[in-house]
């Protein structure tokens, strides 16, 4: 579910260069910690920090919100 909202998230321009600036990574760390739990995490908590983003993806990916919230606190644990 991460993987797919961080598709959602790079889908745009501006909502992409917010993520890389407030997560610190590049476009090159991103591509290479895609399988780490703390980048995906730091994909569903960029996602719930912002609910229009998070009500958005939620939207595109077919699911409620909460999903995306159980996923991020899934991921923290």
């Amino acid at each position: 579910m991460a993987l797919q909202a961080l598709g959602w998230v790079l889908s745009d321009e501006d909502r992409a260069s917010r993520f890389l600036a407030l997560t610190g990574l590049t476009p090159d760390a991103l591509r290479e910690s895609l399988a780490e739990p703390g980048t995906l995490g730091a994909v569903l908590e960029f996602l719930c920090s912002h609910e229009p983003d998070l009500v958005g993806a939620a939207d595109a990916l077919g699911v409620k919100p909460q999903t995306l919230v159980g996923a991020r606190e899934s991921l923290s644990r």
